[in-house]
């Protein structure tokens, strides 16, 4: 692809070869990654896949000579921020014109699955639209864009993603730092009338356990300390053994334990269906298994509980909380909560407040409902007035970070590991990670980066920890 204004000035006496050997060598890519933890692992196997053919990373759009947005369709009027974005990227590609450069352009992720060709007709600016299942083949496609056609990738083969998946250097692993994400399942069976995930991700497939162990012992020999295990509905996670049998996400997390270097594991995000009695085993059995767990409930109410297709009552939740902090009493428990569900009544809202107050969280996010295209929920009628979500909203955001600044509080005076990840905010400060994911800033050497080490938490915020080395 012929895409740097260098080229334009390379002496005519230049071997053909050497000229593109040049060119390969500099060709940059800058990524936006709108979203969850899943998108920011997909961003890093693009760069990996693209590192391969030739491109090197860039933090600044204007200097990129490809450009891909990738992007989130959870949150509302996610395709119109899309669009707005690229109306920006759009003047960046018409000055490279004017200076006789070239910059590709690509959106990516589940705003492209649900768009598709949208995309390429509202934006005539963009050369590729790919959808989460393709952006293995990017580098493919990205060749058959380079020719002047407007490329659509949207198909749903989830296996064959991760069969072909890029492995990043060693170098690429370090600079992302001591965690990491590893995707172990994709994909959504529920099919909660609110959420799109379903069909911008396609249905329930889980990684082989072959491929999650390797990709995980190539992050623990480049120096990966902790590893976040990622799904849409992770603990659905039911992936062929290396015996042939099904294997569960507690027996792969005892297999995880045993690698040389990872010292912490996490996992997210959860069902409340799928937490089986294994996987409250090795919140039980596994002291890497970090005492931290995402399991959203979205409502407090059986009636919306039911509205938003959950399968699964108050009373349930409330049991299944009991078995985990039976397991294991230091758990910290974090959840998603809707507030405006259409047909959503007072009562309803206050039984929502109800369950947080008798669960307590450590911390938690919440949103007011926004209907999207193509869910039955924006279909429904008894739509909730903008100013009846805003007060509950603000209602429920009160209770839910009263309850976080109280655990993080309980914290002062202990002491707790604390994993160090990067320089802090001060001078001669490092921060890290609590077991519960809080940061913590600590006055400590920068040699104790990547280490493991006990700090006495002497301060809190509503949303990090102060602490000292012991």
């Amino acid at each position: 692809m012929d895409n740097l204004v260098e080229n334009e000035n390379l002496s005519q006496s230049e071997n053909t070869a050497e000229a593109l050997e040049k060119t390969e060598a500099t060709r940059k890519v800058f990524i936006k990654t709108y979203g969850c933890q899943m998108n920011v692992y997909d961003s890093d196997r693009m760069n990996d896949a693209l590192s391969n053919d030739g491109y090197v990373k860039t933090e600044n759009p204007d200097d990129a000579d490809l450009v891909i947005l990738n992007t989130c369709h959870i949150r509302e009027k996610a395709a119109e921020k899309v669009y707005s974005e690229l109306g920006r990227i759009r003047k960046l590609k018409e000055a490279k014109a004017k200076d006789g450069k070239q910059m590709m352009v690509s959106v990516a992720g589940c705003v492209a699955q649900a768009e598709g060709a949208e995309i390429s007709r509202r934006a005539p600016i963009v050369d590729l639209v790919v959808g989460p299942q393709s952006y293995h083949r990017l580098p493919e496609l990205l060749n058959r864009a380079s020719n002047g056609s407007k490329v659509v990738e949207t198909e749903f083969d989830i296996q064959e993603k991760f069969k072909h998946l890029a492995t990043p250097s060693k170098e690429a692993v370090r600079k992302r730092g001591v965690t990491a994400f590893v995707t172990v399942q994709e994909g959504c069976d529920k099919f909660c009338t609110f959420c799109v995930v379903p069909y911008t991700r396609g249905a329930e497939v889980s990684r082989k356990v072959e491929q999650i162990v390797m990709e995980t012992e190539r992050l623990a020999a480049a120096g990966v300390r902790e590893v976040t295990l990622l799904g849409q509905n992770v603990n659905a996670w039911h992936g062929e053994g290396p015996d042939g049998r099904e294997w569960g996400l507690g027996e792969l997390l005892f297999r995880l334990a045993k690698i040389d270097g990872i010292e912490r594991l996490r996992y997210t995000t959860s069902h409340p269906r799928d937490m089986e009695d294994s996987l409250i085993a090795a919140h039980r059995d596994l002291d890497i298994l970090m005492p931290y767990l995402h399991l959203p409930v979205q409502s407090g109410s059986d009636a919306i509980l039911k509205a938003m297709n959950r399968k699964h009552t108050r009373d349930d939740y409330f049991r299944l909380i009991d078995r985990i902090r039976e397991a294991r009493d230091d758990i910290a428990l974090s959840g998603d909560f809707i507030v405006g569900f259409p047909g959503e009544t007072d009562q309803d809202h206050k039984d929502t407040l109800d369950l947080i107050r008798r669960v307590t969280y450590g911390s938690a996010f919440s949103f007011k409902y926004s209907p999207r295209p193509g869910t039955p929920g924006a279909t429904l009628e008894e739509q909730i007035d903008e100013r009846v979500k805003s007060e509950r909203l603000a209602e429920l955001q009160e209770l839910l970070s009263t309850q976080q600044k109280d655990f993080n509080a309980s914290l002062i005076g202990k002491t707790i590991d604390v994993l160090f990840e990067k320089e802090g905010r001060r001078e001669g400060q490092l921060a890290g990670r609590s077991p519960w994911l809080q940061p913590v800033h600590v006055n400590a050497p920068l040699d104790l980066y990547s280490e493991i080490r006990s700090v006495e938490i002497v301060a809190a915020s509503a949303n990090s920890l102060e602490g000292r080395l012991v």
